[in-house]
């Protein structure tokens, strides 16, 4: 047991046996290595006494990198062209271009496959192929003699005028460019400026509500629109719907509408302020009710095209020739409104309140004469040449009567015709 122990024990190696080298590094000699290996198998014992051998017999060498020798071969070009020593200036020039071409030939093809796909070398491949392709047939088609004829019979004398119709082209098609990089900023200007108005009326816009809103509210809640204070309020309308466009109009209208400030509201005769309905409102009177704001002819000739006007209450306005065509007057109240020569085509009017009391009696507004409620006389709307072309879901009421009051001129223009309805109007 002691001599296997012995036997497979890791030799100590002894520092005696390590001879000092003159630059004070130690170095194994080949018994002791040999000795440190018998554990080993005989042919790695073997491969490290050989490679022992050959650095105690071989000398060092000197080796050059790739680059090093690209700059050695160039210089050895520079030093054949400076001596006039064409064989030195050959060699080196094919020997830099061969050592040249094998690192180029190795970066791109790395490059290749590290940002190409290989659909896209498939893609590139075809296309040069392609290309040689349709060279190739050029030529044993002929095409290229027959360039080269035209060519030889060319008259270089008239290639002056040739020029010449050149660069009278070239000045007018920069002039194209001109006129198309100017028309492009006109664009971008014009876009920047239709977005900065529409910032600027939203701001007005909203000053406005608030102004109205300060106006007819005090510091306890309540509504108050005193005359002076309704003056001023309807001042502040007029002023702003004839300085925003469509799309502001209808949220001006719709603020009013939403807040009770156009319909005509009961008031207490002594303080003149709204009488409460009981159900957290306001009463509400036609007949003798006083409006907050009350539009009168502000949308008169008003653009309103695609305008969102549900609910909204526009009666007793005088929209004479105003352009309601395919807005949404869902529900909204038209009674007493003087829609004289208006465009109304492809609007929605479902549900929209055309008159009051009932359709056989109902007649349309007057100037002199005061409504009746009840009955509906004078309290229905103007339609006098109005165009009613293509407008969605008409009632048979509300066709009945736009058919008896809108005159011959209009009656060609309603959805269903009006066959059978007569004309109320007279003309």
């Amino acid at each position: 047991m002691k001599e296997r122990s012995d036997s497979t024990s890791t030799p100590s190696t002894n520092p005696e046996s390590i001879p000092e080298l003159a630059n004070g590094k130690a170095e194994i000699d080949e018994e002791s290595s040999l000795s440190l290996a018998r554990s080993e198998s005989p042919e790695s014992i073997e491969i490290k006494r050989t490679s022992i051998v050959k650095k105690k017999t071989s000398p060092n060498k000197i080796s050059f990198s790739q680059s090093q020798l690209i700059v050695i071969t160039v210089l050895l070009m520079g030093l054949g062209l400076w001596f006039r020593l064409p064989w030195l200036g050959i060699t080196g020039a094919v020997t830099a271009l061969l050592l040249s071409l094998g690192v180029v030939f190795t970066s791109v093809k790395g490059w290749i496959a590290k940002f190409l796909t290989i659909q896209e070398r498939r893609t590139i491949l075809a296309f040069l192929g392609f290309v040689a392709a349709i060279a190739g047939l050029c030529n044993y088609l002929g095409i290229y003699r027959n360039i080269g004829g035209w060519l030889t019979q060319f008259k270089y004398d008239e290639f002056g005028s040739w020029a010449d119709w050149i660069g009278a082209l070239g000045q007018i098609l920069i002039a194209i460019l001109a006129v198309y990089v100017a028309w492009a900023q006109y664009v971008i200007s014009k876009d920047l400026t239709i977005q900065q108005n529409r910032i600027t009326q939203q701001q007005t816009i909203d000053t406005y509500f608030q102004g109205i809103s300060d106006l007819t509210l005090n510091d306890e809640g309540l509504l108050e629109d005193w005359p002076q204070e309704r003056a001023i309020a309807e001042g502040r309308t007029a002023s702003i719907l004839s300085s925003i466009d469509e799309n502001g109009k209808a949220k001006v209208i719709r603020f009013l509408s939403q807040s009770r400030l156009l319909t005509p509201l009961k008031r207490d005769n002594r303080l003149g302020r709204p009488i409460l309905d009981g159900s957290g409102g306001y009463s509400e009177d036609r007949p003798y009710g006083t409006r907050v704001v009350d539009l009168g002819v502000m949308l008169a000739g008003a653009y309103l095209v695609s305008q969102d006007l549900r609910w909204t209450d526009l009666s007793d306005a005088n929209m004479v020739r105003a352009n309601l065509s395919y807005c949404d007057l869902v529900k909204a109240n038209l009674a007493r409104t003087v829609l004289y020569e208006a465009n109304l085509a492809g609007a929605d009017m479902k549900g929209t309140l055309l008159f009051y009391g009932s359709i056989e009696t109902a007649t349309p507004r007057s100037i002199t004469i005061q409504p009746d409620y009840v009955t509906g006389k004078h309290t229905g709307v103007v339609v006098e040449k109005a165009n009613f072309s293509g407008v969605k879901r008409l009632s048979e009421e509300q066709r009945f009567y736009i058919c008896s009051w809108c005159g011959e001129k209009s009656r060609s223009t309603v959805p269903g015709g009006c066959e059978g309805i007569p004309n109320r109007l007279g003309r």
